[in-house]
């Protein structure tokens, strides 16, 4: 049957074996029965979920409770003030958080592969998630496979299925025919007639039945295994939760004492009302969670000018306090560009191919046995690097023996029983003639192939090791003839002759050397993870400056048990002739350990490992969706070096996180004090809500964008892993951060009982009260800067946003001072030159108390 084509209209009503393939009715009807092509998702949130959500904040619902305190009041004016700005936080909220929604929506839609299906008789092209399980699918060259299913019809059909099996070599389609057996076959494996979604057509064209789809196809399963190991929730998101709960619970306190004794000690209770909510507003730290979501996006912006994408933000903190970072050798660490580097002759004659001379004469047959061994059009580097030597060759004056008019006549792919490729090529004398069968694979492989005694073979082990200890990647190479009438089905049936050796050069990237020393300056420790031999990783382990340590191999690793894995992690630096699978298993070591683990990876298989590791780091370029999806970071140009990029930013972000978060428990000490000035000192109210609110505009952007601008301290990556128990705030800074509060309020409370000493009426002794603690906020944002740097270094250390925030707060003050209606809004009198000269000497005294005080305690980032 040559059902490809054979695409001729057949009447309605074909039934479902016939080339029609299913009607519409049917493909809905299985669509509803079975649901979309793809794996499960959480569900988006709705618009009234994101509204519920942003209602459920507490500040809104200060701000909502002055409101209807001032309507109460008689005040229209401050009411209408407060709930506008409820009103604009909570639109400005739900339209931000609903186009993110629906920007995620889209991507997932992008994301699903077109499918070329027959329905009815007819081609029809739909999107992947509507491919349902009986489905008619035709594939071409460069498809990717939306879905399983047994193949119908095969033209060359060839698969890359390295995503599942981790084998780059593709795999030929057998076609079978119906019924089909129950159990379909697993991944991997050459002529099987089954394809798996996910998978590749690199060759080749096909006719097959969808015979699963969605969580039930290979992939689906491997993502339902990924659905069950949960992502732990990111530590700075639990320490700032816990934070805000504590200072929360605290502010709700004290806005009931404070309206319990301004009612009973003043008789006023709606009064004593907006001092509460006074009071709650200016202790409630809601700048916690903003700042923390702020930090976290800037730093993903951040990191994608370096070719870093950070899936998750708080994943970045996370990496900066990564304490083992396990990574993949190939293409990581080195540049996954194969170059051929050395040949070897059975004698023990060597050659340096990377010398430039020509290839001499008695070493020209190996090259062409690598050339014949690989894939006509390659896409594998090593192939290419063989074809490439060749060509470079060929211009030197060496002739191929392959002329325009050898066929490849019978492929063998790599086997996990026998590590070896062959290839049976048609030499153009005719079907009876002799072929010639080129076979390159791992050197033990190729010995059992060409049946050489255990001297012979001890001989190829010594070679290749010598080879491998120079960092090579070492193949064997062997050769053929064959004159029957029909290929063998091994590639074991045929006698090789063993013709040498062969070793590649995959180069170490440039910038892997530094960054490695930067990791053990930091405290990180590197394990290399690879599916090579150890010795070509103990090589590129010294020349990258990996640690010396113990070398475990996938054999190793299976026979032991977990305490004996345990016991070994201490010492290993190197997991080598590692399988996919077994890469979890070394993640959940680690973290039992109790280290912070990142992880690399880019196969399907790897995404269990970088899902179940505290930071999942996939490969951008060469990495699959799957692994993507997992990953917390993906390295957009797979560099190594990206990552300790990414982990300079981590702990650049949580150094700056801290500052800010000091500078937020100190900036609310002052203004909590002044809201408590009236039951301290007699005061009338001085802040209001809409002051606090106004406050927060300068604080917020301050948090937001000054102290997540400020350059990395010095000696960022010369400190290790900060603790995974240690706290956000660790109790010294929070004391600190305490008492540079208290010496602000205690300055500005001075100066208004001189000013309430001097006769200042109450709109002026506001205005002295608002316009001092504006300026000892920039006070305190100078003094947290720099966790060690003097001041005269924070003045000058530059930070566009710190000046532009300035700016506008004196234009801000400018607005309070000389404009009356903004005057009149905020209850605020004019001030004189001497006020004006008292606040400036207020900020003056706070900084200078504040700088000798920060040397004396010695404030450090690691405390």
């Amino acid at each position: 049957m040559a059902l490809i084509s054979q695409m001729a209209v057949v009447p309605e009503g074909a039934g479902e074996g016939d080339i029609a393939g299913l009607s519409e009715a049917d493909a809905r009807a299985r669509f509803a029965a079975d649901g979309a092509n793809e794996l499960p998702s959480t569900g988006r949130r709705t618009r009234l979920r994101i509204l519920i959500d942003v209602i459920r904040e507490p500040m809104l619902a200060l701000l909502v409770a002055g409101g209807v305190v001032y309507l109460a009041l008689g005040d229209t004016r401050e009411a209408l003030v407060l709930l506008v700005l409820a009103t604009l936080s909570v639109a400005i909220t739900v339209v931000q958080e609903s186009r993110s929604e629906k920007a995620l929506e889209a991507l997932r839609d992008l994301a699903s592969p077109r499918a070329l299906v027959i329905r009815g008789g007819e081609r029809r092209r739909i999107a992947g998630r509507e491919v349902v399980c009986g489905d008619l699918l035709l594939l071409a060259e460069g498809d990717r496979v939306p879905a399983d299913g047994w193949v119908i019809e095969a033209h060359g059909l060839q698969l890359d299925e390295s995503l599942l099996t981790g084998e780059s070599v593709p795999v030929r389609k057998a076609e079978a025919a119906a019924p089909f057996p129950v159990d379909p076959p697993r991944a991997g494996g050459d002529m099987l007639a089954y394809i798996f979604s996910g998978s590749l057509v690199v060759g080749g064209s096909g006719l097959c039945r969808v015979a699963a789809t969605g969580a039930r196809s290979e992939i689906g399963r491997i993502g339902q295994s990924l659905a069950n190991l949960e992502i732990e929730a990111p530590r700075l998101y639990r320490q700032t939760r816990r934070l805000v709960l504590f200072f929360a619970i605290g502010g709700i306190a004290a806005c009931l004492l404070a309206v319990l004794l301004h009612g009973l000690l003043r008789g006023d209770w709606l009064e004593g009302a907006l001092a509460g909510i006074a009071l709650g507003m200016s202790l409630l730290p809601e700048e916690f969670p903003v700042v923390l979501a702020v930090f976290m996006a800037m730093g993903a912006m951040r990191l994608s000018r370096v070719r870093v994408l950070a899936r998750r933000a708080a994943a970045i903190e996370t990496l900066g306090s990564t304490t083992v970072l396990c990574t993949d050798k190939t293409g990581t660490l080195t540049q996954n560009r194969m170059t051929l580097a050395a040949l070897r002759l059975p004698d023990g004659h060597a050659f340096d191919a990377r010398s430039g001379e020509v290839v001499p004469n008695a070493f020209w047959p190996l090259v062409e046995l690598s050339v014949l061994a690989s894939a006509p059009e390659p896409f594998d580097p090593m192939e290419i690097a063989f074809h490439d030597f060749a060509a470079r060759g060929v211009a030197a004056g060496h002739v191929l023996r392959r002329d325009s008019d050898w066929d490849l006549e019978q492929r063998y792919p790599l086997d996990p029983a026998l590590l070896a490729v062959s290839h049976l090529w048609e030499t153009g004398t005719g079907a009876r003639g002799e072929r010639l069968v080129a076979a390159k694979g791992a050197p033990e492989a190729i010995a059992e192939l060409c049946r050489l005694d255990e001297t012979a073979r001890a001989a190829v082990r010594a070679a290749a090791n010598a080879m491998a200890a120079q960092g090579l990647r070492v193949l064997g190479v062997a050769e053929a003839r064959w004159s029957g009438p029909t290929p063998p089905a091994s590639q074991r049936a045929f006698d090789f002759a063993f013709h040498g050796l062969v070793g590649l050069h995959d180069p170490l990237r440039p910038s892997v050397p530094g960054a490695v020393r930067q990791c053990r300056s930091a405290g990180i420790r590197i394990v290399m993870i690879t599916g090579d031999y150890p010795e070509t990783a103990r090589a590129i382990a010294r020349e990258a400056g990996l640690a010396e340590g113990e070398v475990v191999t996938g054999t190793m690793l299976a026979a032991m048990d977990n305490t004996a894995l345990a016991e070994a992690l201490g010492q290993v630096t190197i997991f080598a002739r590692i399988m996919p699978e077994q890469k979890l298993r070394i993640v959940e070591a680690f973290k039992a350990a109790g280290e912070i683990v990142g992880m690399t990876g880019d196969g399907v298989n790897d995404a269990p490992s970088l899902k179940a590791a505290h930071i999942g780091v996939a490969m951008g370029g060469r990495g699959t969706d799957v692994a993507r999806e997992a990953s917390s970071i993906v390295l957009l140009d797979d560099d190594f070096g990206s990552i300790v990029t990414a982990i300079r930013v981590g702990r650049r972000i949580f150094d700056n996180l801290r500052k800010a978060m000091g500078f937020i428990v100190a900036v609310h000490v002052p203004i909590a004090g002044l809201a408590l000035a009236p039951l301290l000192f007699g005061f009338p109210i001085l802040l209001g809500p809409i002051h606090i609110a106004l406050l927060e505009m300068i604080i917020d952007p301050v948090c937001s964008l000054v102290f997540e601008a400020e350059t990395e301290e010095e000696g960022v990556m010369q400190r290790p892993p900060r603790a995974p128990d240690s706290a956000l705030m660790p109790r010294a800074m929070l004391l600190w951060s305490v008492a540079q509060g208290a010496t602000a309020f205690a300055a500005i409370a001075a100066l208004l009982l001189w000013g309430r000493g001097a006769g200042i009426a109450e709109a002026e002794l506001r205005s002295l009260a608002i316009f001092a603690l504006v300026a000892c906020v920039l006070a305190l944002v100078l003094v947290n800067r720099s966790f060690s740097a003097s001041l005269f270094r924070a003045v000058v250390r530059p930070n566009i946003a710190f000046a532009m925030v300035v700016g506008v707060v004196l234009i801000v003050l400018a607005l309070a001072q000389f404009a009356p209606p903004v005057r009149a809004l905020l209850s605020f009198g004019a001030l004189g030159w001497t006020e004006g000269a008292a606040v400036a000497g207020t900020m003056l005294l706070v900084l200078v108390l504040l700088e000798m005080l920060k040397r004396v305690l010695r404030i450090a980032p690691a405390a």
